[in-house]
């Protein structure tokens, strides 16, 4: 039985996004196809096999302070999000955290046919989808600072970099978004949106 979604959100362009709650089992196979092409280095699980995947979200979905989720763009499977509590999870002990914060990774699935605009639009709805938490303030994240395609990425929807980690696994950007910073860039990629049709 398929999971019920637990946040939608409609892009005026693209259509429908969807999550639903990760199923370390059910998914496995799905996610292994994901998390090892060479598309997703940094998400450092290159050498995995599906079982060590399937080991390694059953953890996240058994911890008290991560969760994971599929997304799904019209119905179909498309990218990977993961949510966590940044003071207890990835940067324990590594950065000042404030009431209100939330961390999140996302990934989207690989294709042979990709869609312009795409990865901003899903990296949107996870930020819809932090959000949508009343009690959150701030998403922090900690991309790797070689990962130049995600920090433009994170610089569009209202991330500032705050300073450079070294992590066990990797040089690490500490950067924030508040909501008012995300709800500004939000406005503004709409804007640009409209001026790109009208032109």
């Amino acid at each position: 039985m398929t999971p019920s979604p637990v946040f939608e959100h409609t892009d005026p362009r693209l259509g429908t996004f969807t999550l639903r709650t990760l199923d370390p089992a059910a998914d496995a196979g799905l996610l292994h196809g994901w998390v090892t092409h060479p598309k997703a280095s940094y998400w450092m699980m290159q050498g995995a096999d599906e079982a060590e995947v399937a080991a390694e979200y059953r953890r996240i979905h058994e911890h008290p302070h991560h969760d994971a989720f599929i997304g799904l763009h019209e119905g179909r499977p498309a990218f990977l999000a993961e949510r966590y509590d940044p003071s207890r999870v990835e940067l324990e002990g590594l950065y000042p955290a404030r009431p209100g914060d939330v961390g999140m990774h996302f990934l989207c699935a690989p294709t042979d046919t990709p869609v312009h605009g795409f990865t901003l639009a899903v990296i949107t709805v996870v930020m819809e989808f932090c959000f949508a938490d009343p009690h959150v303030r701030r998403v922090v994240v900690e991309p790797d600072v070689r990962n130049a395609a995600v920090h433009a990425l994170n610089a569009a929807v209202g991330f500032e970099i705050v300073e450079q980690l070294a992590k066990p696994e990797k040089d690490a950007y500490l950067s924030v978004c508040t909501r008012e910073r995300f709800e500004a860039a939000r406005i503004a990629l709409a804007a640009r949106a409209v001026q790109g049709v009208t032109r």
